[in-house]
Formats: C-alpha cells, structure tokens, sequence
C-alpha cells in the first residue's frame, strides 16, 4: 500500500510502499483511510519528541476518516462498511494514518455523522480533542474569564469556540488580521498578542489562561487572578506562582469524546478552516505545516471520496 512517512527514525519525509497492516485482534479495527489530518505535531513522530511506537518504514499520521474493512474477534460496535474518524496514539501497528490503511483502537474511533464531509472530520481528532481536553483541564464553564493567546490557529479556534459553548467570557489573542473571524467564533474581545508589551497594556484579568502560542505563557500568567490556572498546548507552561496552577497538556484518545465533537461540527456548531491536498503533494505542505506556515489552515491529505 501507498502511504506517506519515513524509512528511518530522523529519515526524509517521503511517498512509500509499504506493508498492509496485520488482521485486527480483540478491540482493533483495520480501516481505509478516506482522508488524514496533518499537524505540527506529526514532525516530532520520528524524531523522539513524541513517542508513538513507530517502526519504520512506516506511514506518519495519528488522526484520520476512514472505512471499517476488518474487525478484532467479538467487535460489538463497529463492524464492516462503517465509516469512522480516529486520533491513535501510541500507533498498535507501528504506522500511521498517513497510508491507505492503517490499524487502530476502537476505543479511539468515533462513527462519522452522516453530514459531515469526510475532509471536515479528519481535521478534527488531534486539534478537537486538545482543545476540550485543555478547557477541562482549565474547568472552564459559564463563569470562567477566559484567555486564549494564539488563538488563529486551528487548535485554539476550536477551544474558543468551544469555551463559548460553554458560556466563558473569552478574550482571544491573536494578529489584528483574524479579529473578525474569532468574534464571530466566540471571543467577546481580540487583543493583539504580536505587539510589543501587549500583556502590559491590558487592564483585565482572567481565572483561567490556554496558551497556544510559543513564548507567550511568562507575559500570560501576569494577567491571572491569584489562584487562577494555566494550560500550555505548546510544552512551556511557566512555574506556579501566586497559588496559580499550571501545566502542559498532551491530548489523548478518546473516542466518545470525539463522537461528541463530530457531532457539534456535523451540527455547525464547531467550524475549522480545511484545505486538502493529495498525498503527491503531501511532503511539502507536512514540511510547511512543520514549519508554522499554515496560516491557521487545518491541512487534509486525501486518498478517496467514501461516497
């Protein structure tokens, strides 16, 4: 089969032939993949910032749509023919999603709702899921001033949207140039986090903070109330001071949580910014995407049309 990855840890991005995944034992399904996400975080798959249990030669990729083709022995939920979205991580099969085929958990699959194009649900798992995942982590609710700098990108749109659900009072920051779309999305206020000293000019302060911007989190945690608390999605939340709580969020799988997710963007209650590329073209937007230049685009490779 055709997939997309490495033939070494540390190895070139390139287009592969590799080994059909082994038949599915007890809680695994075998699936085609329809369409497969590409994040940030799929260059870190081979090089030992994220350990996925990758065997190369093998396909990068921890999120995907595809079909059910071969279930594990005693599979109750799913069954052949079924059309499903994933985020795998750690991978059973050694190889991601960014092949025709792959292996994954049922645990970690969700059914794609009828009305959600398949593009739309494969850019969902990872940045969905880290942004419910850090909201819950952050207890917000209806009650919670939230700041979420470094908004524009796919994750933290989603966790402002999200948060709104949610009835947070929520302050984005972000470029002058996405105010429009992140009111629209949710925030009550856009400040611009790329300006010289832009946390000492904001007067307000906040109960909860979601950092998804590098080397913003030391000038975010001086806009906390005492006692407040910080997520990091970027891996440098700062030392707790004031009785501030801080951490680093690492999504996980979950594939109730993300049926739940599917269904509010099936329903146009989450919305994301897709554009898909097929996979001929795939090692130069996994390198531009890599390299922070996706322009809060979410990226989708795609193999085939499900229906």
């Amino acid at each position: 089969m055709i997939g997309l990855g490495v033939r070494a840890a540390n190895g070139a991005l390139e287009i592969l032939d590799l080994p059909n995944p082994r038949q599915p034992d007890a809680g695994e399904l075998v699936l085609e993949v329809v369409a497969a996400g590409i994040g940030p975080w799929d260059a870190l798959l081979h090089t030992g910032g994220w350990d996925v249990g990758l065997v190369p030669p093998a396909a990068l990729g921890v999120e995907a749509v595809g079909r059910v083709t071969a279930t594990g022995p005693d599979e109750t939920e799913f069954r052949a023919g079924d059309f499903v979205l994933v985020h795998e991580a750690p991978l059973p099969g050694g190889s991601g999603t960014w092949a025709e085929r792959v292996l994954v958990r049922s645990a970690h699959v969700a059914r794609l709702p009828e009305n959600l194009a398949p593009e739309i649900a494969a850019a969902l798992p990872v940045a969905g899921l880290t942004a419910q995942q850090a909201l819950d982590e952050l207890r917000v609710d209806a009650t919670t001033r939230l700041l979420v700098v470094g908004a524009s990108g796919p994750t933290a749109s989603l966790a402002v949207q999200l948060a709104h659900l949610r009835g947070a009072d929520i302050v984005a920051g972000a470029g002058p140039a996405r105010a429009d779309q992140l009111r629209a999305l949710g925030a009550s206020e856009v400040i611009d986090t790329h300006a010289d000293g832009w946390a000492q000019k904001i007067d307000r302060r906040f109960d909860a903070v979601l950092i998804a911007a590098t080397g913003t989190a030391e000038d975010a945690i001086g806009l906390l109330t005492d006692g407040g608390r910080l997520t990091s999605i970027t891996s440098d939340a700062p030392d707790p001071i004031r009785g501030i709580t801080t951490s680093n969020l690492y999504v996980q799988p979950d594939g109730h949580a993300l049926g739940e997710l599917a269904a509010l963007a099936a329903s146009g209650k989450l919305r994301i910014d897709v554009q898909t590329t097929p996979i001929k073209d795939g090692t130069a937007i996994a390198d531009q995407v890599a390299g922070g230049r996706s322009g809060g685009v979410k990226y989708v490779l795609e193999f085939r049309r499900p229906r």
